[in-house]
């Protein structure tokens, strides 16, 4: 009796469906492979002829890399979570898949074909012993496979810290090393020179970016050289400048009722910031309580503003190729042991800053989402 109840519970367990994602070892491990593609990028971009444009693509490598390890990690955790709880939740029954499987194993044939209910019941025992046997089995191997699972994951976990480690510090280098090839780098055309002290009564004589936007004419030492940039066929079609997502839309009123014509895009501390197409810097620096702002002109009559920076890269009048730094965004990355956790990845809380993004066309706001790829349907 004991014996056909133990069968029965297992074979209850064995027809349960368990529901699974895509392997998040795998997941760990291919970011793994992408947080060393970006070390090696790293050191060939020491050889670039261009290293600001190789810098910055390692940059965006290891920020691709690292937001994977952290998602991987995540998964990780939480696929371990879930195979502890059902091992502790399956206790007994585990007990009893082993008990049944020993018994099978060294017990003689003579013996589990005992009945008390004579050779009919032994055959009937015997029948029911020959069914049950390969989910038996099969279930076995479903726990071997499982506890592997877990052994697997928590090397993975093991093997993280260093890897993340290497990862920050190589991002870390790379920024470094970009800020220095922009402030190195010589080879830029320029449509204008920008007057300091223009610029200065500029700011102190307006009080809205709209104000400013109007009067950055007035900025240049001499005439703007004429401009036949056009970019229309990009319409709806630009990246944004950053790696992010975007948290309110335009003309969304915030948590103070505040409504604004651009987009605010929440992103990861010191995320890189680059122009989405070849453009004008037409001024860059500290702007009324924005921050740190830049303007970028992607076609006459044009402007991309984007505020919320912590450093800015370029010179105002310089023009820029497509992908270029602009700079970099504020706040401080996590510690290892917080990209460790599963605690808030995946969920946004480590998207802890925020650009704003404004487009003005004949010196008005429109919709930025009118030109920039913003996955509306995602």
């Amino acid at each position: 009796m004991m014996l056909r109840a133990a069968i029965a519970g297992i074979a209850i367990w064995a027809g349960a469906a368990h529901a699974q994602t895509a392997d998040p070892a795998e997941a760990a491990l291919a970011a793994a492979r992408q947080l060393e593609q970006a070390t090696r990028s790293l050191e060939q971009a020491q050889k670039a002829a261009d290293r600001v444009k190789a810098l910055s693509e390692t940059i965006r490598a290891y920020e691709a890399g690292l937001a994977a390890m952290r998602e991987g990690l995540r998964r990780v955790s939480i696929r371990e979570t879930r195979l502890e709880r059902q091992f502790k939740a399956r206790e007994e029954e585990i007990a009893q898949l082993l008990g049944v499987l020993q018994t099978i194993e060294f017990a003689p044939p003579p013996v589990l074909l005992v009945h008390p209910a004579g050779p009919l019941g032994s055959a009937r025992a015997a029948m029911m012993l020959a069914e049950v046997t390969p989910a038996l089995k099969a279930r076995a191997e479903k726990l071997r496979r499982d506890l592997e699972e877990v052994k697997t994951l928590r090397m993975l976990q093991q093997k993280a810290a260093a890897r993340l480690e290497a990862g920050l510090a190589g991002i870390q280098k790379a920024r470094a090393e970009l800020s220095k090839a922009i402030a190195d780098r010589t080879d830029l055309p320029r449509r204008f020179t920008e007057d300091p002290v223009r610029t200065a009564i500029l700011i102190a004589s307006t009080e809205t970016l709209d104000g400013f936007a109007s009067g950055l004419s007035q900025i240049a030492d001499g005439e703007i050289a004429a401009s036949a940039a056009d970019i229309g066929d990009l319409k709806g079609k630009l990246p944004l400048p950053v790696r992010g997502v975007v948290l309110r839309r335009a003309g969304e009123a915030d948590a103070a009722g505040v409504k604004r014509p651009g987009l605010i895009v929440a992103t990861r501390p010191r995320a890189l910031v680059t122009t989405p197409a070849a453009a004008t810097i037409r001024y860059l620096g500290p702007l009324l309580d924005l921050g740190n702002v830049v303007i970028l002109e992607l076609q006459p009559d044009m402007l991309v503003v984007l505020s919320g920076l912590r450093e800015v890269y370029g010179e105002a009048g310089q023009v820029i190729p497509e992908g270029t730094p602009v700079g970099l965004m504020g706040g401080e990355g996590p510690e290892i042991g917080a990209l460790l956790s599963p605690t808030g990845d995946g969920t946004g809380e480590d998207l802890s800053e925020t650009l704003y993004i404004e487009v003005r066309e004949d010196n008005r706001p429109v919709d930025p989402e009118t030109w920039f790829r913003t996955d509306k349907d995602g």
